[in-house]
Order: structure tokens, then C-alpha cells, then sequence
């Protein structure tokens, strides 16, 4: 009987294992990156979103520690013709959005569904073509984090997954300043579960 060596199977999962880690590592990379820009951009009197009050006082927004345990891989599922809505916000503005896809994934085991949107003025922006919008609810909001919701910016994918960071989710401007008008996750997008990554409550270190 002939024996077959275990050796190449062995090399190639050593190989799937490394491009695994090395796909982590850099997903990690890419959330702290995410968090020093968005720093440095709250820093700036040219970009930041803060008071003039709370800007003096500035030192950085509060993150929860980054864990690839909510960087998720999600199916992606995209809902074709779906009708355009007016996006309830802050104030009466009312932007009009259209739902672009469905993403499920798990988390510690178990399964949730988040809907992602697509802004019928930025689709318009060549600068912003591609670009979807995934606003969310969990159960941190109002102990750990903002009360009314982070959002997570995110590209159309190629094919039927999508990455979603939660590591990079982030406050709506008007947790700083009430001068704007943000719009409000809807309740389809509230996760039973807490998601403890990103930009934690709006009263840290910036007041």
C-alpha cells in the first residue's frame, strides 16, 4: 500500500493560518489607524465637530480596546429595487436613502442581520459612488456609548461578503454639537447584543 506524506496538506494549512493572522494583523492595524485619524480630525479647528468649548479642552476620544472580535466577516445580500425613504434625523431634515444590502454574521455564536444603506446624494459624488452607510443601535448605547447610535462607513463589496469593523464605529456629530442634524439608526438595526469596540460615550475626554 502506498503511503501518502501529510506534508503538504500540513504546509498548506500552516499557509491558510498565516494568511489568516496576517489578514487579522492588519485589520487590526487598519482600526487603530482609523481611531488616530479620527483624533487628529477632532483636533483640528478646520474639521472638528466640537464646541469651541469642548475643542479647548480636547484630548482625545475614549475607544473601547480594539478586538478582532468585532471585526466580523458578514454574507452580504443585496436587495435589488428596494424603495427610496426619507431617513428620519435629529431635526427636520430628511435625507433620502435606499436600502442596499442585507449583512449576517455572528457574534460569540450568535447570528444577527444589520441593513446598509446608500445615500442618494453622495451615490451621486464621484468621490463617494461606492460608499454605504450602516447607522446602529446595541446595547452599550446610553451606558457605554452615544444613546443614539454610532455609524460605520463602509464601501460596496465585490462580491457576496462584506467586512464590517465595528472598531471603527464612530459618534454622530451631534453627540458633540447640536448644530447638526444627524440621522437616527432605524429600528431594524438595533443588535440585542453589546458591541464593546468603537468610539464609547460622547462625555469623555473632550469635556
Amino acid at each position: 500500500m502506498k503511503i501518502i506524506s501529510s506534508k503538504p496538506f500540513l504546509v498548506l494549512v500552516y499557509v491558510l493560518i498565516g494568511c489568516v493572522c496576517s489578514i487579522q494583523a492588519q485589520s487590526i492595524e487598519e482600526s487603530v489607524e482609523f481611531q488616530e485619524t479620527l483624533n487628529k480630525e477632532y483636533a483640528d479647528t478646520e474639521t472638528s465637530p466640537l464646541t469651541p468649548k469642548a475643542l479647548k479642552k480636547f484630548k482625545g476620544l475614549e475607544f473601547f480596546p480594539v478586538s478582532k472580535k468585532y471585526i466580523v466577516t458578514a454574507k452580504f445580500e443585496r436587495v435589488q429595487d428596494a424603495e427610496p425613504f426619507k431617513m428620519a434625523t435629529t431635526t427636520d431634515r430628511e435625507p433620502v436613502y435606499q436600502l442596499f444590502g442585507i449583512a449576517t454574521f455572528e457574534i460569540d455564536g450568535k447570528t444577527y442581520t444589520l441593513n446598509i444603506y446608500q445615500s442618494h446624494k453622495l451615490r451621486e459624488m464621484e468621490e463617494y459612488k461606492n460608499h454605504l452607510f450602516l447607522p446602529f443601535t446595541d446595547l452599550t448605547c446610553g451606558v457605554e456609548s452615544y444613546g443614539g447610535g454610532r455609524f460605520i462607513d463602509l464601501e460596496i463589496p465585490e462580491g457576496d461578503e462584506i467586512i464590517i469593523d465595528f472598531n471603527q464605529a464612530y459618534n454622530p456629530y451631534c453627540a458633540y454639537n447640536h448644530k447638526y442634524s444627524c440621522p437616527i439608526p432605524p429600528a431594524e438595526n438595533d443588535l440585542k447584543v453589546e458591541i464593546r469596540a468603537g468610539v464609547m460615550h460622547d462625555n469623555q475626554k473632550h469635556k
